[in-house]
Order: C-alpha cells, then sequence, then structure tokens
C-alpha cells in the first residue's frame, strides 16, 4: 500500500469511531516511507492514541522523527540483554536495539515497552536482569508467553514457559496490581521504580470476549480475527477501482458483521 491508502483506510476507520492506530509487521521501520505514514495518521481529527510495534534495530535514527511526526508510543521486542541469546531469537545486533530504547525515550514517546518473549530452556533466568534494565531505563516490561500460532507444534512443547508461579512472587512483591479489563484482564505489576506486565496467550475465550480489534494486512484486507485467515475483506482494489469513503464504510461493516468469537465459551 501507498503511504496516502494506508492514511485514507485510517482516516475511514476514525470517522467510524476507532480511535487507535499501531503500526505492526513485519517491520514497520523497514517501510521508507514510515515517517510520512506516521505524519499522516496523526492528523487524522478524531485519533487518540498512535502506537509502534517495531524490533527496534532502525530505532536510534527514527525516535525521534517518528515522535515529531505524532507517534506517540513504541513497543520493542527484546528477548535478552546477552548477544548470543539475542541474536539466537531475533537476530540483528542488540547494541542497535539498546541505542533505539535509550532514543526512544529521550524522544519521548511514552510510555516505550519491552517485550520480552519467555522461552523455557533459552530465556528465563534473563527475566531479573531485564526487569532491572526496564527499572534503569524507565521503560515497562511486558513478559509474554510463547503462543502456539505460525510456530512447530515440537518447538511450542520444548519452549513454552508458564509464567504463572513468576506472576505469583510479582504479586507479592508489588506496591500496587493493575487489571487491564480491556486487555484481556491481563495485570500490571507496580514494583520499585518499574512496572512489569504479564501477558497470557491470548487462545482463551477471555481474550476472543474483549477483543474490539481489527487488523488490515499489508496487502490491503481487513482482517476481522486475528486466528481466522478466511473471512478477510478486500479494501485496497475497491479503493484503486475508485471507491468512494462511503464505499469503504461498507466494507468496514461487513468485516466487522464477520467478527465471531474463535474461542467461544464451552457450553
Amino acid at each position: 500500500m501507498t503511504t496516502e491508502e494506508v492514511v485514507r483506510i485510517c482516516r475511514v476507520a476514525v470517522s467510524l469511531g476507532m480511535t487507535h492506530v499501531k503500526l505492526t509487521g513485519g517491520e514497520p521501520l523497514l517501510r521508507p516511507d514510515i515517517v510520512e505514514i506516521v505524519r499522516g495518521l496523526a492528523l487524522i481529527l478524531g485519533l487518540r492514541d498512535l502506537a509502534m510495534t517495531t524490533n527496534g534495530t532502525h530505532l536510534s535514527a527514527l525516535a525521534q522523527p517518528l515522535r515529531q511526526a505524532g507517534l506517540k508510543r513504541v513497543n520493542i521486542n527484546l528477548p535478552s540483554l546477552d548477544e548470543k541469546t539475542y541474536s539466537m531469537v531475533n537476530g540483528g545486533e542488540l547494541n542497535e536495539v539498546l541505542t533505539g530504547v535509550r532514543q526512544a525515550v529521550k524522544a519521548g514517546l511514552y510510555p516505550v515497552k519491552l517485550n520480552m518473549l519467555v522461552l523455557h530452556g533459552i530465556n528465563t533466568d534473563d527475566i531479573p536482569e531485564m526487569i532491572e534494565f526496564a527499572r534503569q531505563s524507565n521503560v515497562i516490561l511486558q513478559l509474554m508467553e510463547l503462543e502456539p500460532v505460525n510456530i512447530r507444534d515440537d518447538f511450542y512443547i520444548e519452549h513454552f514457559f508458564s509464567l504463572d508461579n513468576f506472576e505469583a512472587d510479582l504479586k507479592k512483591k508489588a506496591k500496587e496490581v493493575e487489571t487491564r479489563g480491556l486487555m484481556q484482564n491481563r495485570h500490571v505489576y507496580t514494583l520499585p521504580d518499574v512496572k512489569v506486565e504479564v501477558i497470557h496467550p491470548i487462545e482463551n475465550t477471555d481474550f476472543c470476549a474483549h477483543c474490539t480489534r481489527l487488523r488490515v494486512t499489508s496487502d490491503g484486507k481487513l482482517k476481522p480475527c486475528l486466528m481466522v485467515n478466511d473471512n478477510l475483506v478486500d479494501i485496497l482494489t475497491p479503493m484503486r477501482s475508485g471507491a468512494t469513503d462511503k464505499d469503504l464504510e461498507q466494507l468496514f461493516f461487513t468485516a466487522v458483521k464477520r467478527r465471531e468469537p474463535y474461542y467461544k465459551p464451552a457450553r
């Protein structure tokens, strides 16, 4: 999609009452026009929150331009502070990402959140160090359990690590515990000078019951459900064929009508 097409789709979405946009990927910072996209989105009246999820490898040079263009906050994928572990999980250079974290904080992107995917046998021992890094860097740490999505069964079985026991320990140490009702009732634990959020897999009825998200694929299709690929609604082809904004609104309505809980409550 072009810059203008991305902005137009979001403008129509906001006109229908949507207020939050998050740019994800793949890796959004690989787009040479990413600053222009952010600038165009930030000008949409009614948009209250504009965020991004990135691996952070290009963030050091782009944090300030993105903030000036209107980006409000950023999530950075960071599985470890150990160079070998980081390279094994994410590839790339760890120092580039750490510089990106510092630049994001310096630029005023708030909050900066670190997404730590916890993998059994790989980085479970790194959690305390990550909490301390988050404390020193003035960022929020999100601990995430592995999800059985788009990975081999044997990899999931080998590397899934339950955060239940660790979360119970966090609860004992926390000065305050916040429950994010619109985010699957996940908990945010306020420790001395740092916040730690725990994210369990989304494959559950609680996630589906609270989901209010609608995704747009990189090839211009509205995706009503993260877990389903056979109910997409093509919005890019009509747009390139001369569709009006009212026509595009109807495509959003079609996508919303196709929404249904993937994980339904047991009856």
